[in-house]
């Protein structure tokens, strides 16, 4: 699993656009000094890799670039999220710490042991989720300065069934579950999306939306989506390869795309 690869990349777009596609949970690497501190076997790991990797959600989102009218930038980790997830609070805030999947797991998606008890978070903290939180915050900083806005669009997939580890898994599995926040997320913004996705469900099974924290809740001209894909929508479960569906999710998010940044109105608030 060795890869001289960053541990994340900011891939450009055009000048004038103010959409970010973040792409945080699509990759499977993990450096060899981080997979030592993992007990599973590798047997072991490829599966739980299947099993909490948003496959093919890179492809989608460059996809979608390429198409888009504006092409919009792409902020993507290059790494695992069983490296960090760099989309969880670091602290005591992040609910998922109660079933050891916080900012460094501790346990797989099965409730079974990924780290041992006294693994200390910290190394992959500093060497990982601090740079990928002030990069993310610099990309966004940058395109309120060259818009006067960011849209940030937290492009996902979700299995069809639901995992153990899921806190809140048992309401509607739409085709694409849109993850919103009261603050970040306008009215204009999610009309958008209902109209490029079709079948859609607000915050179930997976809710909120990605935001630096330097914006969170005290910028209002950084607006985000989450957008979660069901997976059987356009691949084969678990870790399979992708399907005809994905061509779709790519002209729909491309849609997406192209209405944001074609509207003041849609990454605006009044």
């Amino acid at each position: 699993m060795t890869s001289a690869a960053p541990s994340f990349q900011l891939l450009p777009g055009a000048d004038r656009s103010p959409v970010i596609l973040h792409v945080p949970h699509s990759a499977r690497e993990i450096p060899p000094p981080v997979r030592a501190g993992i007990v599973l076997d590798d047997r072991e790991l490829e599966r739980e890799l299947d099993h909490i990797t948003d496959a093919h959600t890179a492809r989608i989102a460059e996809g979608a670039a390429g198409a888009a009218d504006v092409t919009p930038w792409r902020f993507v980790n290059r790494l695992s999220r069983l490296v960090v997830d760099p989309e969880r609070f670091p602290d005591e805030r992040e609910e998922m710490l109660a079933v050891g999947m916080g900012a460094v797991y501790t346990r797989t998606t099965h409730g079974a042991a990924l780290r041992p008890a006294d693994f200390d978070p910290e190394p992959l903290l500093e060497r990982y989720f601090r740079p990928y939180a002030r990069a993310m915050t610099r990309a966004v900083a940058d395109r309120l300065a060259a818009t006067g806005r960011a849209v940030i669009i937290d492009v996902h997939s979700y299995p069809s069934e639901r995992l153990p580890y899921e806190l809140h898994g048992d309401g509607p599995r739409p085709a694409v579950c849109l993850g919103t926040d009261a603050f970040h997320t306008p009215p204009e913004l999610l009309e958008a999306a209902r109209a490029a996705f079709g079948e859609t469900e607000l915050d179930s099974p997976f809710s909120g939306t990605y935001v630096p924290l330097e914006f969170y809740g005290k910028e209002p001209r950084v607006t985000a989506l989450m957008v979660e894909i069901r997976r059987d929508t356009y691949m084969t479960e678990p870790g399979g390869t992708a399907g005809p569906g994905l061509t779709r999710l790519v002209t729909a998010l491309a849609s997406l795309v192209d209405a944001v940044s074609g509207s003041d109105a849609a990454g605006r608030r009044g």
